[in-house]
């Protein structure tokens, strides 16, 4: 991308299906800090001040409230994979929660890009921001557990969660006791005195 694509870029407004679907999101302090150009003009994904949207190009602005969010503290891992032309691929995995304290890998969801902008640089600044500690830690009989401490909006406290690196045992009696055990130094770690 040359120097004019990117300044007139940094300086145009999102498109109106953007603006239009932020708008209708509920939230007057939501803003859109980047956006990139879906392939074969399917839309855009949209980096807001509250998390990831995806906007389809054929969405009607009467459904532009529609559009869910994938906030910044629920996205697991967002890997970024360039191409010389613009545009690239972003592998985008969500986490939900399964039990208090405990979230699962969402599947794996792909989005190419063929015009990112400043998509990735801002997308990878927020999910670094959510992330205050991480620690991982090993399972008997091979795989472990992921503990994250991360900021999330509206919550003075930061909330610490355990990921599984293995679905499969989150229902081992064992390995769910230890996951638990580590929760709890973690969290007393934190408490004063």
């Amino acid at each position: 991308m040359s120097l004019v694509s990117a300044l007139r870029r940094r300086f145009t407004r999102p498109p109106e299906p953007v603006r239009a679907v932020v708008q209708a999101g509920g939230d007057a302090d939501e803003r859109v800090l980047a956006w990139g150009e879906l392939v074969r003009g399917e839309g855009w994904l949209v980096a807001t001040s509250r998390g990831l949207r995806v906007v389809p190009a054929d969405l009607p602005l009467a459904e532009a409230g529609d559009v869910g969010v994938l906030r910044w503290h629920e996205v697991g891992a967002a890997r970024w994979a360039a191409t010389n032309d613009g545009g690239g691929t972003f592998a985008v995995t969500a986490l939900t929660e399964v039990e208090p304290g405990v979230q699962a890998r969402e599947p794996v969801e792909r989005y190419a890009l063929s015009d990112a902008g400043q998509l990735p640089a801002v997308v990878r600044r927020r999910v670094d921001e959510t992330v205050v500690a991480s620690r991982r830690s090993p399972l008997p009989g091979g795989g472990g557990v992921l503990l994250v401490a991360r900021r999330v909006p509206g919550q003075a406290a930061r909330e610490w969660t355990v990921v599984f690196d293995d679905d499969t045992d989150r229902t081992d009696a064992e390995a769910r006791a230890i996951a638990r055990a580590r929760l709890e130094e973690a969290l007393a770690a934190e408490q004063p005195g």
